[in-house]
């Protein structure tokens, strides 16, 4: 008899631990919709940071060039 309680009591935590459910994850704190707003916010601006800097390197090429042509310029004059 004993065997069979130990054999009934086994079961019967093997079918309770079997039943339980997994707790869903939590909703995301930012909504996909509202962090998708965001993140193409955040692009529009490295964009514009970009063609910044694009600007300002053809303007530093531009005023090296310029600098470079009248040193040469003067090195022919002497």
């Amino acid at each position: 008899m004993k065997k069979s309680l130990l054999l009934a009591a086994l079961l019967a935590l093997a079918v309770v631990a079997c039943s339980k459910t997994e707790t869903p994850a939590p909703a995301a704190s930012t909504p996909a919709p509202e962090a998708a707003k965001e993140a193409t916010a955040a692009v529009d601006s490295a964009k514009d940071a970009v063609k910044e800097a694009g600007a300002a390197a053809v303007d530093a090429t531009k005023e090296a060039g310029t600098a470079a042509v009248d040193a040469a310029k003067d090195a022919m004059k002497k």
